[in-house]
């Protein structure tokens, strides 16, 4: 089984510390990208769309748009891992995921059409991110204006989650 150690300071933006914080020290970031996969498929799969559908609280997103919105950020850590992993030195904006989550739809789709989705990101991200060697994993690029490694892209796209998904735990399922 193939082992990525965590990112160390400076590879990340110190505010990202919060989601790499959650992933476990023991190396084994891919075994973390497909058990958090089956997590949430069990976590959310079975559940009414009435409780998908809508938010905690006034303003809140709701399951479906946290679902998607992880989608999202998985999406935007892969293409700066890729782009910082082909030495593209260009500095990468952010982006706004308050524009993005409503604009998403995710409340007019089924539960299925979500995970089916995320598995194939999933899918992709796992296939993407495992073509990179040692070395790669160590480059690193400037995105959002602050450092950012190929393996601390790999290590948010986990942490990201799973703070999303103690998120659906405390505040929609709690």
């Amino acid at each position: 089984m193939r082992k990525v150690q965590k990112p160390v300071e400076g590879e990340y933006a110190p505010y990202t510390i919060a989601y790499i914080s959650l992933v476990p020290d023991d190396g084994l970031i891919f075994e973390h990208l497909r058990e958090n996969l089956q997590m949430v498929k069990n976590l959310v799969g079975q559940l009414p769309d009435e409780k998908l559908s809508t938010p905690c609280a006034p303003g809140e997103w709701t399951i479906k748009e946290i679902l998607v919105h992880v989608m999202d950020a998985e999406r935007i850590f892969a293409y700066r891992a890729l782009r910082f992993a082909r030495h593209d030195a260009t500095e990468l904006p952010g982006w706004d995921q308050d524009t993005y989550a409503p604009a998403s739809g995710a409340n007019a789709r089924s539960i299925e059409s979500i995970l089916d989705e995320l598995t194939a990101v999933r899918q992709a991200s796992i296939a993407l991110f495992s073509t990179f060697d040692d070395e790669t994993m160590l480059r690193v690029g400037v995105a959002n204006n602050h450092n950012l490694s190929v393996r601390s892209a790999l290590y948010l796209t986990v942490g990201h989650e799973l703070h999303h998904v103690n998120s659906i735990k405390e505040n929609y399922l709690a």
